[in-house]
């Protein structure tokens, strides 16, 4: 944390309402669509992280325990927090193909929303400092830290302990008139603002009697209502695990090859989701609307310069072949794919010749 000395703020700023409602305005004039601020007692979801952990439902992820309580407790995190702001910045891309035409046609390659432009670390973090540069000239140093999915957070707890919505049976968070599909970030502040919600309180759940997202899961991966099994979720898959991908689980996966928002296009509240106005997020190199076999061609050196700036960079070039590999297993047959995949069955990668044999199956078998 940006920790000023002898923290001169605490008296030099009596009226904290006021200060909140410039922040809220100050975050709309950076193109946030809400922000909110909550205090730091995570206590329900901090149970259910343990209970989720115990059951080994986070697969390979060990980060996700490596912290210990440091995620649900913030101020363990970042010593002294004492307030957190929380933002909303919406993704869904103004122009792009149809996600359903695509999920529909086993040709092409389906690549999840938000990966499709620019980083969202590189946006949402650069804008969630500014956020926090403009309340430093406003009131002085003061002590704070910026996150952006980027640290042990518990980012949807603490965002619906702000007002910005409800965590939805897929996990994901949900607003009203909104829907799903933005990205969150946190600044951990030393500020004593008061809270968007009244203490103890968050954000009124409206997902009733619905299980649209539950039904709609490729692999059954909403094991229940609001607790998620990664080691199913196609997401966790595709993007998370760096092994090979269970065999039982390849058929299930379709064409998707990063990510996947099934949960969240069958969600009734994305009807009400409007399109980011934010270019850095409309897609790059085509990848909303692209054939798995143009893909698959691409060289390593491809590949990294037309993911430059981009989220699918992190899984690496061994794994993008991977996960196309098992999309072009579950692709009608045709010479064309035949061909590819034999052109990759002798890949110096044990990983990518495994999948690809896989697929070669699927075909010749």
């Amino acid at each position: 944390m940006n920790l000023p000395p002898d923290n001169p703020v605490q008296t030099a700023i009596p009226n904290w309402q006021a200060l909140a409602a410039d922040i809220q305005r100050w975050g709309q004039a950076l193109g946030f669509q809400k922000l909110g601020i909550s205090d730091t007692r995570l206590d329900e979801a901090e149970r259910h992280l343990l209970d989720w952990l115990q059951e080994g439902r986070h697969g390979r992820m060990a980060y996700m325990e490596r912290h210990g309580q440091k995620r649900s407790r913030p101020a363990e995190l970042e010593p002294g927090t004492v307030s957190v702001i929380s933002a909303r910045l919406d993704y869904l891309p103004s122009r792009s193909a149809d996600p359903e035409a695509i999920l529909g046609d086993p040709q092409k390659a389906y690549i999840s929303r938000y990966a499709l432009g620019r980083d969202y670390h590189k946006v949402m973090r650069k804008r969630m400092q500014q956020l926090a540069t403009r309340i430093e000239q406003a009131i002085g140093p003061f002590g704070y830290r910026v996150f952006t999915d980027s640290a042990p957070v518990l980012e949807k707890a603490i965002a619906e302990k702000a007002g910005l919505g409800w965590i939805g049976k897929h996990s994901n968070l949900l607003a009203e008139q909104t829907g799903s599909w933005f990205f969150l970030g946190e600044i951990y502040t030393d500020l004593p603002l008061p809270t968007s919600l009244p203490t103890g309180s968050k954000a009124a759940n409206h997902c009733g009697t619905c299980t649209a997202c539950i039904d709609a899961c490729p692999t059954r991966a909403i094991v229940a209502p609001y607790k998620v099994d990664a080691r199913l979720c196609i997401s966790y898959l595709t993007i998370e695990l760096r092994e090979a991908i269970p065999e039982a689980l390849r058929p299930l996966m379709g064409n998707r090859i990063y990510g996947c928002d099934d949960c969240q296009l069958v969600c009734p509240w994305n009807r009400f989701a409007q399109p980011t106005a934010e270019t850095d997020f409309l897609p790059r190199h085509a990848l909303d609307d692209i054939t798995l076999l143009e893909l698959f061609a691409w060289s390593e050196a491809a590949f990294l310069q037309r993911t430059e700036g981009s989220p699918i960079r992190r899984i690496g070039y061994e794994c993008w072949l991977r996960n196309i590999a098992v999309a072009l297993g579950n692709a009608p047959t045709s010479a064309d794919i035949i061909s590819a995949l034999q052109a990759r069955q002798h890949h110096a990668s044990p990983l990518v010749r495994e999948h690809v044999l896989w697929a070669l199956q699927q075909h010749l078998s």
